[in-house]
């Protein structure tokens, strides 16, 4: 067997979470052991990870280091010992060993953990006091299967861990570099085709995942509110190059709301056009206290408040009744097949109803068919979005259109 060293690489962290306390109990109680332990092999030694049971009793502890040359687990591995171990202070291999002495080790129980590629990581050992006469192949079998649960865990926990990295590498990269470019996309009288306003939607040049992927990886990774405020600064900056009188839209999620340096970005930005900040349905709100206060230097600078995919789920009503927006955006799944669905007409209509007893501006989303627009409009809706009057496009494209 080759040197300590080479039996594997260390995890990149010592696991103490409590799930493996518990299986190291589990090991423990069904082989009627006083301790058992997790180690991992490091630069020649074994580190104990996790403990359970009699410790103090047999001078174990969590974060005790051994030489890995003078235990049981090196033996094991290289068969010089079985896995089971009875009456270890009479066995020839461990009589003599230092460690058998300095934790009275009567009897033992190991089987390695390893990872994807079958490489021991580390040890789960129960040991005892006493000989250990009922130990047998059942006790083995045990421990190693939980061995290799927590070989699996350890596994997952380390691919999640390395997912996390890679998100959070993606963020950083386009943060760094400011790669977001913003399309426009009109929202428009639908019955005269004018141009009333335009949502500002991100994209990220040269990432294969799509904005929705982008900002998730950043609110998985605590960078969401980085990668909004990159996205709105950017939108600010097309201001100056809308026509005149155009609103401009942008998304902000309700965390973002809270945090001061994406109220004062907006409300410079209201200085140069007019704008309304888009509240989603699937960002949910805690507080809406702390939401409402943040919003009123807002409101004072001008800026609207729209609520997101209404008609799509309880959240976004609660949004409605408790942020009495001035923008309420009728989502695409209620949107779409209007004009040959009597149910999604008479939610339109109610729509309608309660826009015009709240003072609040409707806008339809997804409107991709004259027969839509033309149901729509007979239902009272006046304003339209979706690919029937443009799809999202630079705003060399888009600020001029003006479709019917």
């Amino acid at each position: 067997m080759g040197s300590p060293r080479s039996l594997a690489a260390p995890p990149t962290s010592a696991p103490s979470d409590d799930w493996v306390h518990r299986l190291l109990d589990l090991a423990r109680t069904r082989l009627d052991m006083d301790v058992a332990w997790l180690s991992v092999f490091t630069e020649g030694r074994q580190e104990v990870t996790s403990a359970t049971g009699a410790l103090d009793a047999m001078n174990v502890s969590e974060g005790m280091s051994l030489p890995l040359e003078e235990s049981f687990c090196v033996r094991v591995l290289s068969g010089q010992l079985p896995p089971v171990v009875t009456a270890a202070d009479r066995n020839p291999v461990t009589r003599d060993l230092a460690v058998t002495e300095a934790l009275g080790i009567g009897s033992y129980v190991g089987a390695p953990v390893r990872d994807v590629d079958r490489r021991p990581l580390g040890m789960l050992c129960c040991l005892s006091r006493d000989a250990g006469e009922h130990l047998d192949g059942a006790a083995v079998r045990t421990v190693e299967m939980l061995a290799d649960l927590i070989g699996e865990r350890l596994a997952a926990e380390e691919f999640a861990e390395a997912e996390l990295t890679a998100r959070r590498d993606r963020v950083v990269d386009v943060l760094t570099r400011r790669a977001v470019t913003i399309h426009l996309q009109p929202v428009v009288d639908m019955r005269s085709g004018r141009v009333v306003a335009h949502e500002a939607l991100a994209r990220f040049p040269g990432r294969e995942e799509g904005p929705a992927t982008l900002f998730s990886d950043a609110a998985a990774v605590g960078l969401g509110v980085e990668l909004e405020l990159l996205a709105v600064r950017s939108a600010l900056e097309l201001a100056d190059r809308l026509p005149p009188g155009t609103r401009l839209a942008v998304n902000v999620s309700p965390e973002a709301l809270l945090v001061p340096a994406v109220g004062r970005t907006l409300v410079e930005g209201a200085a140069a056009t007019p704008l309304t900040v888009e509240v989603t349905e699937h960002s949910p709100i805690e507080d809406y206290p702390a939401v409402l206060v943040a919003v009123e230097p807002l409101r004072r600078a001008g800026i609207r408040l729209s609520v997101d995919d209404a008609g799509a789920g309880y959240a976004s009503l609660r949004h409605i009744l408790r942020l009495r927006p001035d923008t309420i955006k009728l989502d695409i799944a209620l949107v779409s097949g209007v004009d040959t669905d009597p149910a999604r007409q008479a939610m339109t209509a109610a729509m309608v109803a309660f826009a015009a007893e709240t003072g609040s501006a409707l806008v339809a989303e997804g409107v991709e068919t004259a027969a839509e627009r033309d149901a729509l409009l007979a239902r009272g809706v006046r304003l339209g979005q979706g690919h029937l009057f443009g799809r999202p496009a630079p705003l060399d494209r888009a600020a001029g259109e003006q479709t019917g």
